[in-house]
């Protein structure tokens, strides 16, 4: 019985599958062709092709872009949008003027069209990369700092694709990546990330001192930040021991004024106008019981 019921299942799901690619065939379904990736730089021309046979006087077709919200782009025969005064159709493709990095994203065309097994729909899925050249970076260098401390300098730019690389110039004269094969009296201290932007010396030395610039660039441009000039001065040890002297001189009057003070009792607790009041008050009392004393005796 377990036998003949599996046989049963077997049947019944090859008939499912019959009936399902008949039913593909009658109405023409094709899978998605294999996917592209167009390439563009940002503010130049780019055509997004559709794989498909010539256009015809039956055929529909349809442009949309994909993505959180789907957008159309080429609907009943009309560009859409922003794209009406800067694409243009060849046959199926969009051929975009002004590309910019908004335009970036996946895309995909849809062309219907009648047949003799039924109506026969194809589609096309691709992605447009948009190269965009690095903006000014914003660099930051510290206008001074002390000899033998570590101190970092940073260089970014969040507008560049693909990601830039950046370089760190002193006085115009770019920095070697690797300090140790530079010159002999140049400081090799320093470390340099090519990918963070970030230019850090371990000690900085007064060799350091200069004006520094970075540049970002990729595959499409190149920018440099305006120089910036760091200091790097020796620590002032004399100068420091002087203010510590000072300081503890002035500690040590302010010690002494106090310790005066309490000795004459400026800080004791019953001040001489108190004392005063004090001493009115017992005047007062004394008349009032001799007073009293009078009349008694009267």
């Amino acid at each position: 019985m377990a036998r003949r019921s599996r046989h049963r299942l077997l049947l019944l799901l090859l008939r499912y599958l019959v009936v399902a690619l008949d039913y593909h065939k009658a109405y023409g379904f094709s899978a998605s062709k294999d996917h592209q990736v167009v390439t563009a730089i940002e503010y130049q021309e780019v055509i997004l092709a559709c794989k498909y046979p010539k256009k015809t006087i039956s055929s529909r077709l349809e442009w949309k872009k994909l993505g959180h919200s789907v957008s159309f782009v080429y609907y009943q025969q009309a560009l859409q949008g922003d794209f009406k005064d800067r694409a243009e159709m060849i046959d199926f493709s969009i051929r975009i003027k002004n590309v910019t990095r908004n335009d970036a994203g996946k895309y995909r065309c849809e062309v219907s069209a009648p047949s003799e097994q039924g109506q026969n729909l194809e589609e096309d899925t691709l992605t447009l990369e948009v190269l965009v050249a690095p903006a000014v970076p914003s660099c930051e260098v510290p206008s001074s700092a002390l000899r033998g401390t570590v101190v970092e300098l940073r260089c970014q730019d969040k507008e560049g694709n693909p990601a830039p690389e950046y370089t760190w110039f002193k006085d115009g004269i770019r920095l070697l990546e690797n300090p140790k094969l530079g010159s002999p009296s140049a400081n090799s201290s320093y470390t340099m990330n090519t990918k963070s932007g970030t230019l850090q010396f371990n000690t900085v030395s007064k060799l350091d001192s200069g004006e520094y610039s970075c540049e970002a660039r990729n595959s499409v441009g190149h920018r440099r930040c305006p120089g910036k000039r760091m200091q790097v001065d020796d620590l002032n040890v004399s100068g420091i021991i002087a203010a510590v002297v000072v300081v503890a001189l002035v500690i040590s009057v302010c010690g002494l004024g106090v310790c005066y003070a309490q000795r004459k009792g400026y800080f004791s607790k019953e001040t001489s106008f108190q004392k005063s009041s004090s001493a009115s008050k017992a005047t007062a009392m004394s008349e009032n019981d001799f007073k009293h004393t009078k009349s008694f005796i009267i």
